[in-house]
């Protein structure tokens, strides 16, 4: 994962590869197929730690809204170049010529939902609790899961001015204004 953040998909050599973790590149080539399967096979490794952490996170106690925050604090990067990032960015620039390879579909696809199905249940739990006023849980995570891609590539890429502070700020106003009763506590 590290060689993938640190030069992307297209300078990662098999041959480096193999030296890195120990075997030829033959063996890597025959293990993965192709370094698009490489690709999708690391992100499903690195995206099923931060399953992990996800599903850890939303079971312990706490309200909702301290729940959702800390979603929103394990979505967004932690800087430029985020290793998971960089992963993701990969994906994305090479599905949209893999629109043919519908299992690569199929399995990015199913990444993406584990994070929505997560989104809606911590969204539909709060409103049913009353910390949140209602909403549509699933329509709500759509939104602010396009909200948070679009800070978390700002962050990823090192656009000037769009660090992870800055993104989090925005995204709790984003929450505080669409969640939060009108004159009820803010966080």
């Amino acid at each position: 994962m590290a060689m993938i953040a640190e030069s992307g998909l297209e300078r990662l050599t098999l041959a480096a590869l193999g030296r890195e973790v120990g075997m030829s590149s033959g063996h890597v080539a025959y293990h993965f197929g192709s370094k698009d399967e490489l690709l999708l096979r690391t992100l499903e490794w690195s995206e099923g730690r931060l399953g992990e952490e996800r599903r850890a996170l939303l079971a312990r106690e706490g309200s909702a809204r301290e729940r959702l925050d800390a979603y929103v604090a394990l979505y967004v990067p932690d800087g430029h170049r985020d290793p998971h990032w960089t992963l993701w960015l990969e994906v994305w620039n090479r599905s949209q010529n893999a629109a043919a390879d519908t299992s690569a579909r199929a399995r990015q696809s199913a990444i993406e939902r584990a994070w929505h199905r997560d989104l809606v249940a911590l969204l539909a739990e709060g409103s049913s609790r009353g910390e949140f006023r209602p909403v549509d849980p699933d329509r709500f995570a759509a939104r602010l899961r396009a909200l948070l891609d679009g800070f978390a590539i700002h962050v990823a890429i090192g656009l000037r001015g769009a660090g992870r502070d800055a993104a989090l700020a925005h995204v709790r106003e984003f929450l505080d204004d669409g969640l939060m009763a009108q004159g009820g506590p803010r966080s």
